[in-house]
């Protein structure tokens, strides 16, 4: 302790001392002090300074294998020496090479523009995991019950519960324990919950990989008996999954085995430096509990009668359990640290409402939508049943509403024990997508303390913020965070209520840019890109979904899906300059586009019914679209053209000479092809629909098809296949599009997401405010207008025409694909867009809300985005006719302001006339706007217009 005071005593001191650049929120690996397997791991830090226009000009890092060392300026591991460099992010180690189990600590300082060095950082760590799968020494132990599984629809076997004590010595120094699973796993030591996470190990394809955790349990250990106990679910490994009950698919459960089993390792080293090891084997006991049933699509049934009273804890009597079962593993398999944020309780939520129904039943309602479970508190007699089923909407006679969640029970049981001071339980092993949770059984009438919401989801932090002084618009900002959160779990699910909530590559690769403007998603995509690249097929393309269980026989690939695998390396690169992402992709990606250039057998562009072979023909294209729909072979070919150039970027990022080249090559040879098919050469585009005959197998085929549609106009701006005057009567084809539909839209998951961003860049920002603001069918406000607070999966979710018709079909109110014009929010309203990799270098160039005399409007607007290098700020005002723009710009960034005015008489920056204003590195004069080049600080901007 007196160590560890002197410590904290001298990094405070020489923080407080020292001028100059400040580093802070050190991260490795995009975490906190994480573990990792990574053999030299990337850092990433932020810096602060008192004065503006500051960047870093170098760099130093000590590391050391312990702080004390470290303090004493012992850098056993690495002396970075003064480096050279403007970086702050994506800075690899290059100290001694590390072994499993060491844990580097580190610290590090930067040189300002003016060769002042700041000072040290506070230190920072991360541990490294099990390098060799083979020094686990621990096997895969459960207990088989799958035979126990009952009930005429869904076979629900009970949850395995195993156990072992081990006895512990005084004097422990370090403890460590790695975990993972085949299922599910909530691991504890003497009773107390090992860590926060839930749903570990995660979803992967079990067959190549399984990640674990790692936890510290030092001071879960006492000296004397120690219970170590774990409870297993069947989850993703072994419970159902997606639609395959519904659409009757041969399998249903168990896609990757039949039994949850447990892999654990416990390493105990004491202050004498003697060692032990315990690891799961046959001498653990098993047997089955109170945990009767288990499943992540339908719930949890659990009868506390059945508890095993002190089962967590040493000392218990378990001479009647089984010897646990050893099961073997599979050759090949990895076992790798889990790479992404931890699935955690994000949020509690209390019950807004109570409605007594019919039949003593009541629905308590949360008031927002969310995904999680609930937990209770009742009292009563032992066998008392309490029911809970899951809603997002109620009907208009009050009924809770569950006709969407399909074949998913999404129910918990819960069956008192009888206790007579009450009773409180939470599931531990399934999660639902709701507002409303409908509770049957109750003895006594409920109160506001009967039940409380768990929020759940991927632990990413929240990065971005967006406020204006529209009300409809903020709830529209919230309604898209809130459908991220609750679809943001351990993989981008589609939805969280019904018999599906699998990781659709079409919803994630439209909506993988908004999701960096929210929250960091860094960490969370470089675990999903991995899921991703490991369902990659044979021949090259990317799976409708992923991880790659079989659903269903005909889910193979689709144009607009499969593209993910290019899409969202390329974003968390332009968010976060991650080229690890791309390099150890790239062999994928290049396969993938091995696979388009096999696919248009050398064309460059794929001609009507180029996907007949697929299930459904032409793949799912633009999904839920109204109106005659885009050809899905005009859009695999805008695709592949969007895929090469995107390539062409990556290369260039990771220093593929040849790549680049040939990526070069292929986008020229793909624009020239395409446009030679699908446009009519004066800017409209075409396509053969007789050769879709009466559409039948096409989504909507009966529908007809044209290539004059919103979707593949606002497509082809978006994804620069049009250039000059092409691209502007593009811009002006889509205006009339929408002018002959009375300024509505019609698009569906393909072309709402370049919808508004097509508009602005073709100089039709007004009529994208106009469509953003909409409050009418069918539009982003129709839905707040409804009440809603996530996003839904149709345009026509819900109508009061037509109420809830797609119930029992497919209608998920919380679905955020729709949710993408997030991007045109913040890159376009608020005009925050990354001109280098990382933000590094970006422009602040809002689009200011037009004034509509009788019609809600913008008058004031702020969005901030914590990017690698720290906080930008945009903000806008109308006031007193003028505007006022606020901008902040991070230390080590470069910004170029631009002002709306027809020249800088008239702009004051932070109170000065532009001209004398102090830090202004550039002033030059581009169409409509004043553009001013800054570095970091904060600027208030007035203009007078």
């Amino acid at each position: 302790m007196k160590t560890a005071l002197l410590l904290l005593l001298f990094f405070s001191a020489a923080f407080v001392r020292a001028e100059g650049l400040t580093p802070s929120y050190l991260r490795c690996e995009y975490k906190v002090d994480p573990v990792t397997d990574e053999r030299y791991p990337r850092l990433s830090w932020e810096l602060t300074s008192s004065g503006n226009d500051q960047h870093q000009t170098a760099y130093q890092i000590l590391a050391a294998s312990s702080i004390a060392k470290l303090a004493a300026g012992r850098t056993d591991l690495w002396d970075s020496g003064r480096v050279p460099s403007a970086a702050t992010f994506q800075v690899g180690y290059k100290g001694k090479p590390l072994a499993s189990r060491q844990v580097c600590y580190w610290i590090v300082r930067s040189w300002d523009k003016n060769g002042v060095a700041g000072p040290w950082s506070k230190p920072a760590s991360w541990e490294i995991g099990l390098l060799d799968k083979n020094e686990w020494k621990a096997q895969w132990i459960g207990l088989d019950m799958d035979h126990l599984g009952k009930g005429p629809k869904y076979h629900l076997p009970p949850a395995p519960y195993l156990r072992k004590e081990i006895r512990i010595k005084k004097g422990v120094k370090k403890a460590r324990l790695y975990v993972t699973a085949l299922g599910l796993y909530e691991f504890s030591i003497n009773g107390k919950k090992t860590g926060d996470a839930h749903l570990t190990p995660g979803w992967t394809d079990y067959d190549k990989r399984v990640y674990y955790q790692v936890y510290d349990v030092t001071s879960d250990l006492k000296p004397g008996a120690n219970a170590l106990a774990s409870q297993l679910s069947y989850g993703w490994y072994a419970g159902y999954l997606g639609y395959s009950l519904l659409v009757g698919n041969p399998v249903v459960r168990a896609f990757y085995g039949k039994v949850p089993v447990l892999k654990a390792r416990l390493e105990v080293e004491y202050e004498d430096g003697k060692k032990e090891v315990t690891v799961t084997d046959q001498s653990w006991k098993v047997n089955q509990g109170a945990l009767l049933e288990s499943d992540l699509l339908n719930g949890e049934t659990y009868d506390a009668r059945l508890e095993h009273s002190g089962w967590q804890q040493p000392g218990f009597h378990d001479q009647s359990w089984k010897p646990a079962q050893v099961f073997p593993d599979k050759a090949g398999r990895k076992v790798e640290v889990y790479p992404g944020p931890p699935v955690k309780v994000t949020q509690m939520l209390a019950v807004k409402t109570i409605l007594p129904r019919p039949g003593g039943s009541y629905i308590f309602d949360f008031a927002q939508n969310f995904a999680g479970i609930v937990r209770i508190q009742v009292r009563g007699e032992a066998g008392d049943t309490i029911r809970l089923r899951f809603g997002e909407k109620l009907h208009p006679d009050g009924r809770l509403m569950t006709e969407n969640l399909r074949m998913a029970r999404a129910t918990d049981t819960y069956i008192l024990k009888g206790d007579p001071k009450g009773e409180t339980w939470e599931p531990k092993f399934t999660f639902h997508g709701f507002q409303y949770a409908e509770v049957s059984g109750l003895r006594n009438k409920p109160d506001h303390a009967t039940l409380t919401g768990l929020v759940i989801g991927s632990d990413t932090p929240k990065t971005g913020t967006f406020e204006t002084d529209n009300a409809m618009v903020n709830q529209l900002y919230s309604n898209i965070d809130w459908t991220q959160r609750a679809n943001y779990i351990d993989i981008p699910t589609d939805c969280p209520q019904r018999d599906e909530r699998i990781g659709w590559t079409g919803d994630a690769q439209v909506y993988v840019k908004s999701a960096t403007f929210n929250r960091d998603a860094a960490s969370f995509f470089t675990k999903w890109t991995v899921d991703l690249n490991d369902g990659q097929y044979e021949n090259g393309a990317f799976p409708l979904y992923a991880p790659r269980p079989d659903l269903r026989k005909t889910d193979t690939f689709s144009p607009g899906w499969m593209e993910a695998g290019i899409i969202c390396p390329y974003q968390i690169y332009r968010a976060y300059g991650d080229t690890t992402l791309i390099r150890k992709g790239w062999q994928n990606m290049v396969r993938f586009m091995d696979f388009l250039e096999k696919r248009s057998q050398g064309a460059y562009v794929f001609k009507e019914n180029a996907f007949a072979d697929i299930d459904p023909k032409g793949g799912y294209g633009d999904w839920l679209s109204f109106g005659k729909k885009t050809p899905p072979d005009m859009l695999a070919s805008f695709y592949y053209y969007y895929c090469a150039d995107l390539m062409k970027e990556m290369a260039a990022a990771i220093g593929q000479e040849s790549d680049l080249k040939k990526f070069e090559k292929t986008a020229g040879e793909i624009r020239r092809a395409v446009l030679a098919h699908y446009s009519d050469g004066q800017g409209r585009f075409k396509c053969d629909s007789a050769a879709y005959g009466d559409g039948a197998g096409y989504v909507d085929g009966s529908l007809g098809f044209t290539g004059h549609t919103q979707t593949a106009y606002a497509n082809a701006i978006y994804m620069n296949l049009l250039e000059g005057t092409a691209r502007d009567r593009a811009g002006n084809n889509l205006v009339e599009l929408l002018h002959q539909n009375n300024d509505k839209l019609g698009t569906g998951f393909l072309g709402a997401k370049p919808l508004l961003p097509a508009l602005s860049a073709t100089g039709h920002s007004d009529l994208a405010y106009r469509l953003f603001l909409s409050k009418a069918f069918p539009s982003w406000g129709f839905e707040v207008e409804n009440g809603s607070t996530t996003i839904w999966e149709r345009w026509d979710s819900y109508t009061k025409e037509d109420g809830f018709k797609y119930n029992a079909a497919m209608n998920s109110f919380s679905h955020y694909a729709f949710g993408a014009v997030c991007e045109w929010m913040f890159g376009n309203a608020a005009g925050i867009k990354a001109t280098r990799a990382g933000f590094t270098e970006f422009d602040i160039q809002p689009e200011i809300a037009p004034d509509h005399p009788g019609r809600d409007g913008i008058r004031s607007l702020k969005a901030s985005l914590r990017t690698m290098s720290g906080e930008i700020v945009s903000a806008w005002q109308k006031e007193n006719g003028k505007l006022v723009m606020h901008v902040q710009v991070p230390v080590n960034t470069k910004a170029r302001l631009f002002v709306p005015a027809a020249d800088d008489t008239g702009i004051l920056i932070n109170g000065q006339q532009l001209s004398n204003a102090p830090g202004i590195h550039q002033v030059v004069r581009e169409k409509d706007f004043v553009v001013v080049s800054v570095g970091s600080g904060n600027y208030t901007i007035n203009i007078r217009r």
